[in-house]
Formats: structure tokens, C-alpha cells, sequence
């Protein structure tokens, strides 16, 4: 077992690497980065947590022995109207959730719109800009619902933008120096979001539980068989959460554009 022991690690960078059971004790964190780690199963005593900022995928997140999930959801729901529509029972709840999303899309859009374009491609606090966001949408509806669940092998389009924490997965692109007009990437928007109301339409409660028939050939996601709803809920929680994101990153823009022009 390597140890570190009375150590300056200050500034140190830990990438693709595997610190699993790794005890950390009297050691100082402040300031540090956690991005798309695993932290399963961790637990954390005595621990200084103030001004603490976690994203991400979490469950069973017991705070002095209280799952805190229930009340952040709730909040969550609260605070963002429409959320809890987001995880349908039935098909007519992904009908209603597909309109609602829509609209609220609709909203943004209109928003992005009255800033200046290049403004559009300016990232805030590291997030994607408001293209990439919209890239990176249709890129989640290519995987989860023209090659997840219509089984095309190779849905893409060159302005598609994976996640960043993938691995580059050919025939996937990921252009990060493309600079598509608003206009242009909407096009591919509306496109895809055609798509996924004709699929919508004709979905069936019978059909959520089904299993999807894996695809051939290379690409994302993985050519397994792949529950129908458990896609079209990742959809779903890609579009509202990437908005909320969008909204807040506008904002910001905006009020920088006000700070400029004052």
C-alpha cells in the first residue's frame, strides 16, 4: 500500500486513476475539485463542510443519519415547476411532459435570442455555452432515442456533442471548435424534437417496459438492450435539467450585457 504521509500535494491532479478504499485522514481539501468521480459507498466524520457545492447523481445520501434526498427533491420540485412531471407513469405522462418541455424550451430560446450572438458561445463558470447545450441535446436524443430505441446504428450529426466524461467513441464526433449560428443548431433541434413527438405519439403503456434490440456496430450508448422508458427518461432529465442550466447561464449573460452597457 502506497502511503502519503505528511505530504504537500497542493495543486496535485488525479486523472483516470483509482483511489478505491483510500483512507484520507487529517488531510486538507479545501479548495479541491471532485469532477465526475465515484464516490459509492464513501463516508465521510468530522468533516468541515461549509460552502460545499455537489452535483451530480445522487442517492441515499444519509446527512447525521437522514436521507436528505426526499427534502432536496421536494425542493427541487418546488422551486422548479414542471420537474416533477419528468418521470412519467404512463404514456400519456410523456406526451404531457414532451408539451411541457417544449414550451419551456420555447421560453429559452426566445430568451437566447435577444442577447448578441457571440455571447451565445461564452461558456459561464466552465459550463457549455448556450450552442453546446443545444448540441449536446441533440446528441442525447441521437443516442437515447434514434439509436437506443429506433436502433439506428449511426444517428449523427457532425454538430453532435457528447459529454464531456465520455471516452471519444467512433463513429461519435465531438467537435469542440465548431461555432454553429443559433439558427443552425435549431434547425437540428427541431428536427430531432420531431422525432421524439412521433415516437411519442404512438407509445403505449405496453411498450414502456419493454427491452430495446440491441444495435450493430460501434457507438453511444453501447450496443446492449436497453429498458424503453429508462431512454426516454434520460431524455426527459437531459432536457429539463440542460434548461434549468440554460436559464441560469443566460442570466447571467444578461446581466453581464446590462453591467457592460450601465
Amino acid at each position: 500500500m502506497t502511503e502519503f504521509k505528511e505530504q504537500n500535494l497542493a495543486g496535485a491532479r488525479f486523472e483516470e486513476s483509482t483511489l478505491r478504499d483510500a483512507v484520507f485522514h487529517d488531510v486538507d481539501l479545501a479548495g479541491a475539485t471532485f469532477d465526475n468521480v465515484d464516490l459509492s459507498g464513501a463516508t465521510i466524520r468530522g468533516a468541515r463542510l461549509v460552502d460545499v457545492t455537489l452535483d451530480g447523481e445522487i442517492r441515499n445520501l444519509k446527512v447525521w443519519g437522514i436521507d436528505v434526498l426526499p427534502l432536496i427533491d421536494a425542493e427541487l420540485n418546488r422551486r422548479y415547476p414542471g420537474r416533477e412531471r419528468m418521470r412519467p407513469a404512463n404514456a400519456d405522462g410523456y406526451r404531457e411532459a414532451w408539451d411541457l418541455l417544449e414550451q419551456l424550451w420555447g421560453e429559452t430560446v426566445a430568451k437566447a435570442r435577444r442577447l448578441r450572438p457571440e455571447l451565445l458561445h461564452e461558456s459561464v463558470d466552465g459550463e457549455w455555452s448556450f450552442i453546446e447545450t443545444l448540441r449536446h441535446l441533440v446528441f442525447a436524443t441521437d443516442a437515447w432515442v434514434r439509436r437506443a430505441v429506433l436502433g439506428e446504428p449511426a444517428p449523427w450529426d457532425p454538430l453532435d456533442l457528447p459529454h464531456d466524461e465520455m471516452h471519444d467513441t467512433p463513429p461519435v464526433p465531438r467537435d469542440r471548435a465548431a461555432r454553429p449560428s443559433l439558427d443552425e443548431v435549431l434547425v437540428l433541434r427541431a428536427q430531432r424534437m420531431a422525432i421524439v413527438r412521433a415516437l411519442l405519439a404512438n407509445l403505449t403503456d405496453e411498450r414502456l417496459p419493454e427491452r430495446t434490440t440491441p444495435v450493430a456496430g460501434p457507438g453511444y450508448p453501447a450496443s446492449e438492450s436497453y429498458v424503453v422508458s429508462d431512454c426516454l427518461d434520460t431524455v426527459l432529465g437531459e432536457e429539463f435539467e440542460h434548461r434549468r442550466y440554460a436559464e441560469r447561464d443566460l442570466a447571467t449573460l444578461a446581466a453581464r450585457t446590462v453591467g457592460a452597457g450601465s
